[in-house]
């Protein structure tokens, strides 16, 4: 019997095979048609609407013709005068001239180098899409002649008017939402990726300075300690680093919390579930705008915390063990780093865990009771039913939601920023010198550079690597998860 291994790895490869075989058909149908299409199929690659004029259909026609016009016009009048200054991303700085016979000073209009790059990329993109439409459309008028040689009903423009309303309505009923993403979504991304390879950043801002094309240098000065910009490269693997055992530990804390309270709420001998139920849930129903900063300001350095814990003696405890430095009169909760690493990770427990209790309520009551009974029929006690029974149908239903709350954590901005902002101050020179803190996530990290220092260009390739690093673990996680084949074991 082939391993598991065997058959994420067989079921990896016969995806790549389809997806490939997949493109390779696209291609190979459009070259059928060229080669195989009469005069009106081979005259559609240059007049769009010739294919269906050979098949009197006149108005998809003239609708083709049309599509292929206005794109020659956006062409010439939108995407040659921009994409001819792609290369450079302009050269003509914005300057002022005095004239002497107004006696004012005159501004000479420049270039701008992210209008450039912004309605290039659009240019581009409808470069692209048209000519998937221009193929499709080959390949549509090749079918027509197909069907016309067997003697197959054409549809009229009605005909196909009334298909899109009722046969392949899902068709029209996507075209909204796809236009959307097109431009909430995918044009943003490109542009994103397209700024990683310029100087993009304060002093090179547009439109009183250009920015251009760097190639990979980014890269290489926030993946390499040794290039001419160290700083971004040693604040990059440090925060990389937290930023996963901060991913981490808020993950599983919370998971494995939540699973330990909803089991204490679901105990048979536990009195007023319903209340300590509603108790814990409070936390979900306060914004956590506010819970959080309301938490800031009790773990301050002059909080109410710290008034207590000065008062009752924790602090000069803290200091004789070691864990407070001996010239403070407070406990650095969130300022110093070791103690706010510790303290986010807390607090987020704090924060998590009742949604996560309400997820594993769930799940514990749905667990088939015949597994169970089975199981202390076969003298299992409570810990190994927890453990052999339990958890693996736990695991079972909510490890999708766990891998999504492992990316999610990843990018968990609230409570980093909340928490940390305009309270920590970071001591180490060289993550000053990249905007960067001890306590940053790669995404607040991001954040700040865009937001108080406009190192767009830092931040882009912040951005490309976090998508990288989500998208890898998602795709590496989920196939597991997916792929193991555990539902006839619950069914």
């Amino acid at each position: 019997m082939a391993s598991k291994n065997e058959v994420h790895a067989s079921s990896a490869r016969e995806a790549f095979t389809n997806f490939f075989k997949g493109i390779g058909e696209y291609f190979s149908d459009f070259g059928r048609a060229l080669s195989k299409g009469d005069l009106g199929v081979k005259l559609s690659t240059v007049i769009m609407g010739a294919g269906y004029f050979a098949r009197k259909k006149y108005i998809v026609g003239i609708l083709a013709t049309l599509i292929e016009v206005l794109f020659i016009l956006m062409c010439v009048f939108y995407a040659a005068p921009n994409l001819a200054k792609f290369g450079t991303l302009g050269d003509t700085v914005r300057s002022t001239s005095f004239d002497p016979v107004t006696m004012q000073n005159t501004v000479i209009e420049g270039d701008n180098s992210f209008l450039i790059l912004l309605n290039s990329v659009v240019a581009l993109f409808l470069i692209f899409v048209f000519i998937l439409l221009w193929i499709h459309n080959i390949k549509r008028a090749y079918e027509l002649q197909q069907e016309s040689a067997r003697g197959m009903h054409v549809n009229s423009f009605v005909e196909d008017v009334k298909t899109l309303v009722n046969g392949r309505f899902n068709i029209t009923l996507l075209t909204l939402p796809t236009i959307g993403i097109v431009l909430m979504n995918i044009i943003p991304i490109l542009i994103l990726i397209a700024i990683a390879f310029t100087n993009y950043d304060q002093q090179h801002m547009p439109p009183s300075a250009l920015f251009t094309w760097v190639g990979l240098t980014n890269f290489r000065n926030i993946l390499s300690l040794s290039s001419g910009n160290a700083a971004f490269g040693y604040a990059f693997f440090r925060v990389l680093g937290w930023t996963l055992v901060w991913a981490f530990f808020s993950t599983f804390t919370c998971f494995l919390g939540g699973i330990v309270m909803a089991k204490l709420i679901t105990y048979r001998k536990v009195k007023f579930p319903k209340m300590w139920r509603t108790l814990f849930v409070v936390t979900i129903a306060v914004p956590q705008f506010v819970t959080l900063l309301l938490v800031r300001y009790f773990f301050g350095d002059t909080g109410i915390v710290n008034s207590i814990c000065s008062s009752i003696g924790i602090t000069d405890f803290l200091k004789t063990i070691g864990l407070v430095s001996s010239h403070l009169t407070y406990i650095p909760f969130l300022t110093h780093p070791g103690w706010a690493k510790f303290m986010i990770i807390m607090i987020n427990i704090w924060v998590g865990v009742p949604y996560q209790m309400l997820v594993a309520t769930g799940v514990l009551i749905n667990i088939p009771e015949s597994q169970i009974e089975s199981a202390k029929l076969d003298g299992a006690n409570a810990w190994q039913i927890f453990w052999h029974i339990t958890m693996p149908y736990i695991m079972f239903v909510e490890g999708p939601t766990l891998i999504t709350d492992f990316v999610r954590n990843i990018n968990n901005f609230n409570v980093i920023y909340l928490l940390t902002q305009d309270t920590y101050v970071t001591t180490n020179q060289t993550l000053a010198n990249a905007n960067a803190k001890e306590v940053d996530l790669l995404v607040t990290w991001l954040f700040r550079l865009t937001n108080e220092y406009y190192n767009y260009k830092m931040a882009s390739v912040i951005g490309i690597i976090v998508f990288v690093i989500c998208a890898v673990f998602s795709l590496i996680a989920f196939s597991k998860f997916l792929s193991d084949g555990r539902e006839e074991s619950y069914q």
